[in-house]
């Protein structure tokens, strides 16, 4: 499953030395015809999936859904149900349109499934894309089979578990041609793109200190849950446990943030938002995409935590990742914070010092810090909003939309232009999404040790800590792959 993301793969999907990330690869393989509507099949509609429920028939066709939970199923349909009923009443226009399309998908439903693998065979030719929002450990099995099937796929975040998955991933968008984009909203906004740029072009000096946190922490779980409960009618436990392996079924096991074999806690929920910011606006994607060269640049991550535990997540823990040097950037480390303790509690209050009392409150459970020799960037924990810090220096800069950066419509609406043709989503699998996505698990590896380890971005490996390196991937059980 180790596949290296080479100069080839990535190089050439970068726009320019002073390029934002990967954005070529114009036109598709699979591309849609401009006037025609895409059909969709949405994998996962409960929890994140219902967004999608939501969103996707106001734009394309859904042809399919599928869960391994009847119920949720069921609460797609009284979701159209109801709400095209509420909608078709409205004086708004937007609202009666939506109501109309939720109503048709109540007359002419879409075929329900429990195993994408089913939907994907039986329905082969009437599905052009794929939207994911399955558990975390599922995300790649479900994504591999669509790409692998000529599928476009756009994948809630985290794109991956691990980062042999997240690799994969990569490699098959790549190989396979597809329009793909992991969903970390917060990079398809207009602020967002601007506060890159102003990190990019000096407006807050050079960069000494980039912080993010998330006051979450884990549930730090210490023994797995004890005997079985009668699986529910409504569940199909085998499938819900897709690639992990076999055992009786306890719902403690269905909250898949307590468990790194199902989760990925909040640096793989919250990290794609949080840190978001200062992985783009430093290049640190950068180091997947140089020249080989001896000696290569190494990433060293380093974690304190409340206590190793490889079965659930610790109670607090603070991340580092050594960022070498890139193109004309100097050496940087990026701090993340998770849980309450004082280093954490200390950053915060740095953080929205000089905010009313609301707005502290609001932005205190996650967010950003950059700090540079001229001001501060402070952004909320999706970074789709920020504010530059001493206020009154910056008072004339406009912070809503990019100035040289190109343009977003949003997650949704850019993937779906590539689907048919237009410029890969930023947040794509086979270039900076997989890099993010990468980078972020490479945390809850080394959260797991005492003492750093050496990464390797271009080959994929741990170079001083064998058993961390196994971790990079995962054992699939008999009948899954990615």
């Amino acid at each position: 499953m180790r596949k290296p993301i080479t100069r080839r793969t990535l190089l050439g999907r970068t726009a320019g030395a002073g390029a934002l990330c990967i954005l070529a690869n114009a036109s598709l393989v699979r591309g849609a015809a401009a006037n025609e509507r895409i059909n969709v099949a949405i994998v996962g509609v409960g929890g994140r999936g219902e967004w999608f429920i939501d969103t996707i028939p106001r734009m394309e066709n859904v042809v399919a859904i599928c869960d391994v939970n009847q119920q949720k199923l069921n609460s797609a349909f009284e979701y159209w149900e109801g709400y095209g009923k509420k909608y078709s009443a409205s004086k708004q226009d937007w609202e009666q349109r939506a109501g109309r399309q939720f109503l048709r998908l109540t007359e002419n439903r879409p075929k329900i499934f429990a195993d994408f693998r089913v939907m994907l065979d039986q329905m082969d030719k009437q599905i052009d894309a794929v939207v994911v929002a399955t558990p975390d450990h599922t995300h790649a099995a479900v994504c591999g089979a669509a790409i692998r099937a000529g599928k476009h796929v756009f994948c809630e975040k985290p794109l991956t578990r691990t980062v042999h998955e997240s690799r994969t991933l990569c490699d098959l968008a790549r190989r396979h041609k597809v329009a793909t984009a992991m969903g970390n909203q917060g990079t398809y906004s207009g602020p967002f793109r601007r506060a890159v740029e102003l990190i990019r072009n000096g407006t807050i000096g050079q960069i000494t200190e980039l912080h993010v946190w998330n006051t979450g922490g884990g549930a730090d779980r210490r023994t797995p849950p004890a005997g079985s409960v009668p699986v529910p009618a409504y569940l199909n436990w085998d499938l819900w446990l897709g690639p992990a392996a076999m055992r009786p079924y306890h719902p403690l096991w269905m909250q898949r943030h307590s468990w790194r074999e199902f989760g990925t806690n909040a640096l793989g929920n919250w990290g794609p938002h949080s840190a978001n910011l200062a992985v783009m606006a430093m290049n640190v994607h950068d180091l997947w995409l140089s020249e080989p060269a001896e000696p290569r640049a190494i990433i060293r991550v380093e974690a304190a935590t409340s206590g190793i535990n490889r079965l659930s997540f610790p109670k607090w823990e603070r991340v580092t990742w050594h960022i070498p040097a890139r193109r004309e950037r100097p050496p940087i480390a990026i701090h993340w914070y998770n849980g309450e303790f004082p280093e954490a509690r200390e950053l915060r209050e740095r953080a929205t010092a000089g905010a009313g009392d609301n707005e502290r409150a609001a932005w205190q459970f996650a967010g950003t810090l950059i700090v540079g020799t001229k001001g501060m960037i402070h952004s909320t924990g999706h970074n789709m909003s920020f504010r530059l810090l001493p206020a009154e220096r910056f008072a004339g800069v406009q912070k809503d939309r990019p100035e040289q950066l190109e343009s977003t419509r949003g997650p949704e609406q850019d993937w779906f232009a590539a689907c048919r043709g237009g410029k890969t989503p930023w947040s794509s699998m086979d270039g900076y999404g997989s890099v993010l996505n990468e980078f972020l698990v490479l945390g809850n590896v080394a959260t797991q040790f005492e003492g750093p380890i050496d990464y390797d971005p271009q080959a994929g490996r741990i170079l001083n800590n064998d058993q961390a390196d196994v971790l990079l991937g995962s054992e699939y059980r008999a009948g899954w792959t990615i």
